[in-house]
């Protein structure tokens, strides 16, 4: 446990799983208001989630986080949380990558960021998964260009079986993660994660390694838990995320992410 006088001056936070409650799809009043005395009492609070551009800035809004920036598609996409626009963004060929899944996910649905605008989908994917418009298009014209961010959703199938499929695959150029809620891949460029991202971010804010929290609940946290000098895998997490955690709290149904931030941030 960190020493009680300490407080964490860089707080980074997932959102879907930690923040807000997939199946309800709602930040609850108290998650609200813990993030808001966090960024009132001065820390650098980031959000750093999968989420596109799109699903992120209403996000911003309801916690009211107006300065700073987050970081969106796992670390792919720096955004400007005063703005909403895009400070930076990586990009990977989807092309080689598409190439080496489609054999091994057959009849999945792909999905690609077109950032600040919304996505090119091979097939619809649900409000929820997927912020912005959708647009329907081919898997050449899907393929065609550099992205920040490719999506295979594997419909119809289990969370486990997208990992058995994948256990000994080798995909080009990207760095990737499968959810534990849905049954899909998400692929960002090589090197590009949330830890990855927060450790550029903390070097520019001149924030010590020591003063850095982070809490989630995914397998795109993972990364995240491990760079940060105080971190907090939530209740549901499976295995995997909570042994790269300092320590779990409560699951997202009973707003765990309170209790972990209303230690220094009464």
């Amino acid at each position: 446990m960190p020493d009680p006088a300490w407080k964490p001056r860089l707080v980074a936070l997932d959102v879907d799983g930690t923040l807000l409650d997939p199946d309800a799809q709602t930040i609850s009043p108290p998650v609200r208001d813990a993030v808001r005395r966090a960024a009132a009492a001065g820390a650098h609070v980031v959000i750093a989630t999968g989420r596109s551009m799109l699903g992120t800035v209403p996000v911003l809004r309801e916690l009211g986080l107006t300065g700073g920036v987050a970081l969106c598609s796992n670390g792919a996409v720096l955004l400007d949380a005063a703005t909403g626009d895009a400070l930076a963004v990586e990009t990977f060929d989807p092309a080689p990558v598409h190439a080496r899944l489609a054999p091994l996910l057959p009849g999945a649905s792909y999905a690609v960021e077109q950032v600040g605008t919304g996505s090119l989908v091979t097939s619809p994917f649900r409000e929820y998964q997927l912020h912005g418009p959708q647009r329907l298009a081919s898997l050449d014209e899907l393929v065609s260009a550099p992205v920040p961010r490719l999506i295979a959703n594997w419909e119809d199938h289990a969370p486990q079986e997208v990992f058995d499929a994948l256990a000994d695959a080798e995909l080009p150029g990207c760095t990737t993660t499968i959810d534990h809620y849905e049954p899909w891949v998400t692929v960002v460029p090589a090197g590009v994660t949330k830890g990855a991202a927060l450790e550029k971010l903390r070097t520019e804010l001149g924030v010590s390694t020591e003063d850095t929290f982070a809490a989630g609940d995914g397998t795109n946290d993972v990364q995240m838990l491990r760079w940060a000098a105080h971190s907090v895998a939530m209740g549901q997490a499976p295995d995997e995320v909570r042994a790269a955690a300092t320590e779990v709290t409560g699951p997202v149904t009973e707003d765990g992410v309170v209790a972990a931030l209303a230690r220094w941030f009464p």
